[in-house]
């Protein structure tokens, strides 16, 4: 079976308005399984250009999936060894949560394999 890299690259702005109110990061960021596909979240890269804690979260179907909690002006690499597949149809969205108010850019390297 051949599978395909799908990446979700960017440098998206936020504005905060609580760690635990997470929004959309951009329409850019949410992805929907094609019907017949598999996906497979492998690895997330993130940077942080605020002064503050952000929280990047992997959602699948409004459900949180994976977090990734990025420090003040700070970057991660996650390679994600628990693997699961994401079933077709299934929409995948990267969302960000930061301190009322704080505001800054998110930038991310966010990798899957669809098959």
């Amino acid at each position: 079976m051949a599978s395909t890299p799908k990446f979700i690259q960017g440098v998206f702005p936020f504005v905060g308005h609580g760690l635990g109110k997470s929004e959309l990061l951009d329409a850019a960021t949410a992805y929907t399984v094609p019907p017949g596909l598999t996906a497979q979240p492998l690895y997330f890269r993130g940077g942080n250009s605020s002064d503050e804690l952000v929280v990047v979260t992997l959602t699948r179907d409004g459900e949180s999936m994976r977090v990734f909690p990025m420090g003040a002006k700070a970057s991660v690499n996650v390679p994600l060894r628990v693997v699961e597949d994401v079933d077709p149809d299934s929409v995948l969205e990267l969302t960000v949560a930061a301190p009322d108010g704080c505001s800054g850019e998110v930038v991310v390297d966010f990798g899957m394999m669809i098959f």
